[in-house]
């Protein structure tokens, strides 16, 4: 009997160590430029590939019904709780880097290339939205709610 407990607490630490080595999981979006709170968007691996979706919008001015009427594709006037935000983004080659696939910018409805890295000991998220180059973009830090 001990040793099964032993063996299910080995693997529920692995399990937390893994999340926390992994963009998986839930996150608070904060905006770069107002450093507020806007939403909590959880992502996940299905298959290597990371997705993310809106679960909760976190602005003091956040409409719960609202829609994303500026998007321009299949997410087009869906509502945002829900909404895929993040498609597509695999592990990269270096540690804690995330990248190859999209993001979309709900409130302009912009779609944008993504790189995601892992930093404080997995706590924090840093997503960069570019056009083109890594280097033409913009950076939020978004930190783990769970």
């Amino acid at each position: 009997m001990r040793d099964v407990m032993f063996a299910a607490a080995v693997a529920l630490l692995a399990e937390a160590a893994f999340a926390q080595a992994s963009p998986v999981g839930v996150w608070k979006t904060i905006d770069d430029k107002t450093k507020t709170e806007r939403a909590q968007v959880r992502i996940t691996d299905s298959g290597g590939v990371l997705v993310g979706k809106i679960e909760k919008l976190l602005a003091a001015d956040a409409k719960p019904d609202a829609t994303c009427d500026k998007c321009e594709d299949d997410r087009k006037d869906k509502p945002m709780v829900g909404l895929e935000i993040i498609r597509g983004v695999k592990k990269a080659e270096s540690d804690n880097t995330w990248d190859g696939g999209t993001i979309l910018d709900a409130a302009e409805g912009k779609i944008y290339k993504v790189r995601m890295q892992l930093a404080d000991g997995g706590k924090k998220l840093e997503v960069r939205g570019y056009i083109g180059a890594p280097l033409l973009g913009r950076t939020q830090t978004w930190v783990r709610a769970e």
